[in-house]
């Protein structure tokens, strides 16, 4: 089954989710839980797992994907790590990085997306 456009749309909900779970960590709304930066349990990796690779793992665009989503997962449990000892602002400012890792995410989607149509 071809990926849709709607498919690639739920990648970046995905995304948005993690970020916006992340950013409630970092300001005390909720716990950091491991799973939040797991690979294996993140609806983006998930995604990728399940719906990507089947269709598009031979591109060389999806390993990169990967290691970008896995990047950002190991930059937020640092962030996270951090905010937990107390060193707060730091950790805060570490969501520009995030960010840099959601638009380089976006714009390896944007690419994956003209691949699979």
């Amino acid at each position: 089954m071809a990926l849709s456009s709607f498919d690639f749309q739920q990648a970046r909900v995905k995304q948005v989710l993690f970020k916006s779970r992340l950013r409630s960590v970092l300001y005390g709304v909720r716990e950091a839980e491991p799973t939040l930066f797991s690979y294996a349990d993140n609806a983006l990796g998930q995604w990728i797992q399940t719906s990507l690779r089947p269709e598009l793992g031979n591109l060389p665009a999806v390993h990169e994907l990967e290691r970008t989503v896995q990047q950002m997962l190991r930059t937020g449990q640092d962030l996270a790590t951090r905010y937990q000892r107390g060193q707060i602002e730091e950790a805060r400012t570490g969501l520009d990085q995030i960010n840099t890792y959601a638009d380089q995410i976006e714009a390896q989607l944007v690419n994956l997306e003209t691949s699979a149509h």
